[in-house]
Parts: C-alpha cells; sequence; structure tokens
C-alpha cells in the first residue's frame, strides 16, 4: 500500500490564492476516465491506476472547473473511508505553488464522505515515518499501528466545518 506523503501546507475555508491572498469556492467531484488524459506533466503518481483501487476525485475552483487543483483516491473501508493517495496539482506544490489549503481541503472531503456514509467521519491512511508528527498536528490525526494514521469523530466535524460549512 503506498504511504501518504503530501503535505498539509494550511487548512483554509477553502483554497487561497498565495499571490493575491484571495479564497476561492471549490468543489470535488468525481474524476472520470476519459480526464486522465487531460492531466498535464508534473503529475508523481499514475492514477489511471487508482481507478482499479477505488474511487478517484477531483478538486477544483468553483469558478475555473476546467482546471484541477488535486486529487484523492478513496476506498470505502466498510465502516471508514481509506485515503490510498492523495496529491496535489503540479502547480500547487513546492515553494512556487498558486494555491494553498488543497490537501486539507481533500481530506475534510474524506471525513464528509466518512460522514455520508454512516462512518461518523473515520478516515485512515498510511503515513510516511517522518509526516506522522505533522498529521497529528495539523489533522488531529492518531497513530492506529505503525504508519497507519485515523481521523476521528471530532477531528474530522472539525475539518468539515472548517471547508463545508463556510
Amino acid at each position: 500500500m503506498p504511504k501518504i506523503s503530501q503535505k498539509i501546507d494550511k487548512l483554509t475555508n477553502s483554497i487561497l490564492n498565495r499571490i493575491s491572498g484571495e479564497s476561492f469556492a471549490t468543489d470535488v467531484l468525481e474524476l472520470k476516465r476519459e480526464e486522465l488524459k487531460n492531466l498535464k506533466r508534473g503529475w508523481r503518481f499514475e492514477w489511471k491506476k487508482e481507478f482499479q483501487n477505488g474511487k478517484v476525485y477531483k478538486l477544483v475552483n468553483r469558478y475555473a472547473p476546467e482546471v484541477i487543483q488535486g486529487l484523492i483516491s478513496l476506498v470505502n473501508g466498510n465502516d471508514h473511508i481509506y485515503i490510498n493517495l492523495i496529491e496535489t496539482a503540479p502547480h500547487n506544490f513546492g515553494s512556487n505553488k498558486i494555491y494553498e489549503g488543497v490537501a486539507g481541503n481533500l481530506v475534510a472531503f474524506a471525513c464528509k464522505l466518512s460522514l455520508d456514509c454512516g462512518f461518523d467521519g473515520y478516515v485512515s491512511f498510511e503515513a510516511k515515518t517522518k509526516l506522522i508528527g505533522h498529521y497529528e498536528k495539523t489533522l488531529k490525526a492518531k497513530l492506529l499501528t505503525h504508519n497507519r494514521m485515523y481521523i476521528d469523530k471530532n477531528a474530522a466535524e472539525n475539518l468539515i466545518d472548517k471547508y463545508f460549512n463556510s
């Protein structure tokens, strides 16, 4: 199983343009297989493979939905949602990124989906060892075993409130 290595740069109420400081409302939509060909160079993962594992969702600016800001692959674990993979778009990665808040927004969506499925917001994922402390601090995730982490009901509700009740 892949280990999640996406840093949570900032928890915002939407996505925040680093240059202008302007916030933009977002939508999370299921990615269609035919949209894979529109993914430009720079994506680090093979998203085509993720269609075999679960559902892939894209985060878009509500007012520019043709530009994908990030992707997340989610699996229904029957009592929680499992994040198989998460990645910000190449233009939102590194020191020259355009938007902050993309990864946090996608994790909040996973929590909301879990809540909608009747799983009380519970989400789990495998974290790279060096990021465990980061996820504990930013997402209030808890360590379950070795690298397996989870977001509980309270942490999920906080993320959902931040991104979906504004």
